[in-house]
């Protein structure tokens, strides 16, 4: 992520186009890329540490399956965001993969019934319990619905991998 929003700010790429574009052809595109693609450093890195956490989180327990649970909630987010997106926009950001993990990692917490999954549920509550207000639909360039998208993706996930 780094990486390449250091090549599309130092060249001017215009990457950002790649994101998801709801409900349009080109827009699948971004189902696959839009969590790499960020609107500048200051959104890369309010995404950055959450992020590293929360996979962090993932990749401790082999129960979780974290690359299965990565891929999935990946590509549920992305097509739950091209579904249900506002048109004319075009969204990108790992904050769909942010609250896919959370909501995962809460959910496992309940489901898998032990101490080490229900610490990190905990953890992730205290830590990132208030970004669940950026489910909520708000005017501004902020996608909400990537957010939706991801906490419903985790918690999918979650069901189908750990109840």
């Amino acid at each position: 992520m780094i990486l390449l929003e250091a090549l599309d700010l130092l060249f001017q790429l215009g990457l950002d186009r790649f994101g998801i574009a709801p409900r349009t052809l080109h827009g699948l595109v971004g189902v696959g890329l839009s969590p790499l693609l960020h609107a500048g450093a200051p959104h890369l890195l309010a995404n950055a540490a959450p992020l590293f956490f929360l996979l962090s989180a993932l990749f401790l327990n082999p129960r979780y399956r974290p690359m299965q649970t990565l891929c999935a909630i990946w590509i549920a987010s992305g097509l739950g965001t091209w579904l249900i997106g506002r048109g004319g926009a075009v969204h990108i950001g790992a904050s769909s993969l942010i609250y896919g993990l959370a909501v995962y990692l809460i959910c496992a917490g309940w489901w898998v019934r032990s101490w080490t999954t229900a610490f990190i549920s905990l953890a992730v509550v205290v830590l990132y319990g208030g970004i669940f207000y950026g489910v909520l639909p708000q005017a501004g360039r902020v996608s909400w619905e990537g957010h939706l998208a991801g906490a419903v993706a985790g918690w999918w996930v979650a069901r189908r991998n750990l109840a």
